[in-house]
């Protein structure tokens, strides 16, 4: 039977026997559901699971104070360890991305293009990037560069903050300032604010 999340906060907070004995028992829960969860998923291994589910118990251990207990304990612990997992993948995906790569290249495609456009619409998308790409390498600093085009090519806000020594609230406090510029550059060169799709949403 499972123990109580009373008894999962006693157990994990005693150091000893019992402690070893609540960790091995959660491993093997977390380890189980994550399997499940990530059933099917090439990019994850066992290997991958072994490490999440060891990170996940070490989160847990230092997170206890914070349980609420508005979810059973299991539940809690492996949300936790799921979010670590979905960290983890992130960080696979742009391992080997440097944010260099993002300098030489245009701005990414607005992300509602379609390829049943006509070819009159795909000529002022091509436009209004180009011009964008100009706007961002004129008038942006380098840190805004770096940050808006890794965020545009879909690199997570908080993979750019680890990659450029930040955090994730300074990392989008850059960019919102970047896309305000770019904005701002983009209605000066005569574009309207319809055409800025990829700038939907920010500060007017």
């Amino acid at each position: 039977m499972e123990l109580s999340s009373r008894d999962w906060l006693a157990d994990l907070a005693t150091a000893g026997s019992k402690q070893d004995e609540a960790l091995a028992d959660l491993r093997h829960i977390l380890i189980m559901r994550l399997r499940r969860a990530f059933s099917g998923n090439k990019r994850v291994d066992e290997s991958f699971i072994e490490d999440v589910a060891q990170d996940g118990l070490l989160s847990i251990l230092g997170s206890l104070e914070k349980f609420e207990g508005r979810s059973l304990f299991t539940t809690w612990a492996t949300t936790i360890t799921i979010r670590i997992a979905l960290t983890q993948m992130r960080r696979r995906r742009w391992k080997d991305v440097s944010l260099d790569e993002f300098m030489a290249n245009q701005p990414a495609a607005s992300p509602h293009s379609s390829q049943s456009v006509g070819v009159e619409e795909t000529e002022l998308r091509k436009q209004l990037l180009q011009k964008m790409h100009e706007v961002i390498s004129e008038q942006l600093t380098e840190k805004q560069r770096v940050a808006l085009l890794a965020e545009l090519k879909g690199m997570p806000q908080e993979e750019i903050g680890r990659r450029t020594g930040s955090n994730r609230n300074a990392i989008y406090k850059l960019t919102h300032d970047a896309r305000k510029k770019v904005k701002k550059g983009m209605l000066d060169a005569g574009y309207s604010a319809e055409d800025l799709v990829l700038f939907k949403g920010t500060s007017k």
